[in-house]
């Protein structure tokens, strides 16, 4: 019998991603992200500055950063949020931004509004190669994972993202995770 393919859960609340550039531009010339906590990833981390974010009709007046810099500025939120903000966000791969909603972001130096970038992350598996080799499993691969608990859910579509530089952990917003009743490290299992 095969060992279960467990996973830890990783339940993300809205964030955004910045590029260099906004991030000068928000926080002032020269300014760098600094880092608040680490996060599941290598190299990755919850920064301390926070935006506030405008929609159409509601906003967010602190949304955490996420760093490093990246090569794209990307807000990803839950379908709620997406309502609150009164934008029609499509759930997507990170990084995956062509033809998606915008938004206003403003910091405490200045403000730039951004004609794409929000989105609804699509819930995912971060592997690291030799996680994904002992499994079998392939990036861009789509999974199931299911949850137990109270609310036990199968989660179907579950886009398993592979390379080197990954840790292994799944990401679900927090509207997933409160529909299954389940929170950052808890575990879930890879039914296929």
């Amino acid at each position: 019998m095969q060992e279960p393919k467990k996973v830890p859960i990783g339940v993300s609340a809205r964030h955004i991603h910045l590029t260099q550039e906004h991030v000068e531009i928000l926080f002032g010339p020269g300014a760098k992200l600094t880092e608040f906590k680490p996060l599941s990833q290598p190299k990755q981390y919850a920064a301390n500055e926070m935006v506030a974010v405008y929609g159409p009709k509601g906003s967010f007046p602190k949304v955490r950063i996420l760093g490093p810099a990246r090569n794209l500025t990307q807000l990803e939120i839950s379908r709620t949020d997406a309502f609150v903000l009164g934008i029609k966000a499509p759930v997507r791969e990170s990084g995956n931004i062509a033809d998606t909603p915008g938004v206003r972001i403003v910091g405490p130096a200045g403000e730039v509004t951004v004609n794409e970038g929000v989105i609804v992350a699509a819930r995912h598996i971060h592997f690291h190669t030799s996680d994904a080799e002992r499994w079998g499993i392939q990036d861009k691969q789509m999974l199931r994972v299911r949850i137990g608990g109270e609310r036990g859910v199968v989660f179907e579509k579950v886009l398993a993202r592979v390379s080197d530089n990954f840790a292994l952990d799944m990401h679900i917003d927090t509207d997933e995770g409160n529909a299954a009743g389940v929170t950052t490290g808890e575990f879930g299992e890879i039914l296929d």
